[in-house]
């Protein structure tokens, strides 16, 4: 996603967790001044609060929170899952990206956007097949937060996007995903920059169709 807004002429402010030189240091190195990069581990409070200082008194068009996880056995049910397993899933997609929105907002300009990365699987209504509980609890749960979130910003100018992006492969997706990050990414960040300066909560596939509730 980086790449794709630095190609549309962004210049970005990433986030990575841990120390580690990852891709997004890579791309840094290629485009000089146009990216900056914090570490920020999302479950740790102290270090949202962290990055809220380090940005503090700059002004944002986009806030996109796109970390998550999911469950080591995706074969578990709720009766199944340990409850350690269970809160680390909840935590991270859940609770973890309404801490970062809450905390970071208010650097976005009045009428700049906030995304979430959430999943198709966040969808209650589509859910028809089972599968995936814990990830999929975890989506809706982060959805509904979202919702209220929403409603108690009601009246404000800027878009609140949930972005349900499909199975891609990613390390999170995995090898047998049937789509690219190649053919996906700029569909994502596409339909991101269409929503600017459309106020309202909406929860979108990367083709920019409503997802039901």
């Amino acid at each position: 996603m980086a790449a794709e807004f630095l190609a549309q002429g962004w210049n970005v402010v990433g986030t990575v967790c841990g120390n580690e030189r990852t891709e997004l240091h890579d791309l840094a190195d290629q485009h000089a001044g146009r990216i900056e990069i914090a570490s920020l581990d999302v479950t740790e409070p102290d270090q949202i609060a962290a990055l809220r200082d380090r940005l503090s008194g700059r002004s944002f068009d986009m806030l996109f929170h796109n970390a998550g996880t999911a469950n080591k056995k995706q074969e578990d049910t709720i009766a199944t899952v340990s409850t350690e397993e269970f809160v680390h899933v909840m935590v991270t997609n859940a609770l973890s990206p309404m801490r970062v929105i809450e905390s970071l907002q208010h650097l976005v300009r009045a009428n700049g956007l906030i995304g979430i990365m959430s999943s198709g699987q966040g969808s209650v209504s589509n859910n028809e097949n089972g599968g995936n509980e814990i990830y999929r609890g975890s989506k809706a749960a982060l959805n509904m937060y979202m919702r209220s979130y929403a409603a108690r910003h009601a009246g404000e100018g800027r878009p609140l996007i949930l972005m349900a992006p499909g199975w891609i492969r990613t390390a999170l997706g995995g090898p047998k995903a049937p789509f690219s990050i190649e053919e996906t990414i700029p569909d994502v960040v596409n339909v991101l920059l269409s929503q600017q300066g459309k106020p309202g909560l909406q929860f979108l596939d990367r083709h920019g169709h409503t997802v039901p509730w």
